[in-house]
């Protein structure tokens, strides 16, 4: 059990990996390059959005990060729900989800990225 957490841990802190993990896995299965990365996308999400909350608390000494990113991922939701009723006439969960997960891989991994480098650059200049 212990193996599993640590796992999950380093998968979590470094999500490129279960990415490409992900990807190379399915394409080897015989999938498209596209149905893999979009697979990958999703895998991915999860891990960031464990990793990218642990950085903005880390970051800003705050205990909000993941409720924070869930408040988004529900006002992403809520806006993009609208617009499918204003244009079609109803909501299509299934495609609401999927927007929604593939718009939080882009946003959080950006985050991702941008609150790695803070971070580093914070912990460069306390050390100074």
């Amino acid at each position: 059990m212990e193996w599993l957490r640590s796992s999950l841990i380093v998968l979590s802190i470094l999500p490129v990996l279960p990415f490409l993990l992900v990807y190379f896995i399915s394409i080897r299965l015989g999938r498209g390059r596209k149905p893999s990365l979009q697979l990958a996308m999703d895998v991915t999400t999860a891990f960031l959005l464990f990793s990218v909350s642990a950085l903005f608390n880390n970051l800003f000494q705050s205990g909000f990060g993941f409720y924070l990113i869930l408040l988004l991922v529900l006002i992403a939701a809520g806006l993009i729900g609208g617009a499918q009723n204003r244009l079609k006439g109803r909501v299509d969960g299934k495609r609401l989800l999927r927007a929604v997960w593939r718009l939080g891989f882009l946003v959080m991994g950006t985050g991702y990225v941008l609150f790695m480098v803070f971070g580093m650059i914070k912990y460069i200049l306390r050390a100074m």
